[in-house]
């Protein structure tokens, strides 16, 4: 019987993945990056910390850009936007917590971005109340983001519960691979990554909708 499930919220609870990728194409084209390789550089890094990005960027582009640069003109389309329209939550979200409450299971949150940011898109939403505990980006050790498994069993840790007894839910590869190394029964909800053949292989399932996790609570 699974106690806790620990949710990573873009491109699982808030519709912002869609966003990020628009931007990403903006930078490139910025940078004079090719774009033919902007989706699959994107599924390489989401979910990944600035530190583990820049890592990836540099291995991925021959090039003498800075990622932090990059990064930057990538945040401020991405900023720009959210202050303007925020993030809408992804079908399904709501109905599953509501149905984990009156489950008692508990909820918490995984993700890679940074505090003050993921509270003012959570809040408009009445999510922030869902939460037993919240784990950030910048409160995990540089270097030590997703796919490691700190941020995850952090999360467990701040619950009380073993993770064994916990779900992780993710929709990026670096997402999986950090909740299945901290032991957790992973789930991956298809947003913009299709995983290929061995990455199917990391989740304990994959479903199309969110809330399909209730089939196993």
């Amino acid at each position: 019987m699974f106690k806790a499930v620990v949710f990573d919220m873009d491109g699982v609870i808030l519709d912002s993945e869609k966003i990020y990728r628009i931007y990403e194409k903006k930078a490139a084209e910025h940078y004079g990056l090719p774009l033919d390789r902007i989706d699959e550089f994107c599924k390489r890094i989401a979910g990944g910390t600035k530190e583990t990005n820049a890592l990836v960027f540099d291995s991925f582009f021959d090039t003498d850009i800075h990622y932090y640069d990059y990064r930057e003109v990538v945040n401020a389309g991405v900023e720009k936007h959210a202050t303007e329209h925020g993030y809408e939550v992804k079908p399904g979200v709501k109905e599953l917590f509501d149905y984990l409450k009156s489950k008692d299971i508990k909820i918490a949150l995984a993700t890679s971005t940074a505090k003050e940011r993921a509270n003012r898109f959570l809040k408009p939403h009445g999510l922030l109340e869902y939460f037993d505990a919240m784990l950030f980006g910048d409160v995990i050790t540089p270097g030590r983001g997703k796919p490691h498994p700190d941020i995850y069993l952090s999360a467990c840790k701040a619950l009380g519960v073993d993770p064994s007894e916990t779900i992780g839910v993710e929709d990026s590869i670096n997402g999986i691979k950090s909740s299945s190394a901290a032991g957790l029964y992973t789930v991956m909800v298809i947003d913009l990554i299709e995983p290929d053949e061995e990455e199917k292989k990391i989740p304990d399932v994959i479903y199309d909708k969110i809330i399909d996790i209730k089939n196993l609570v």
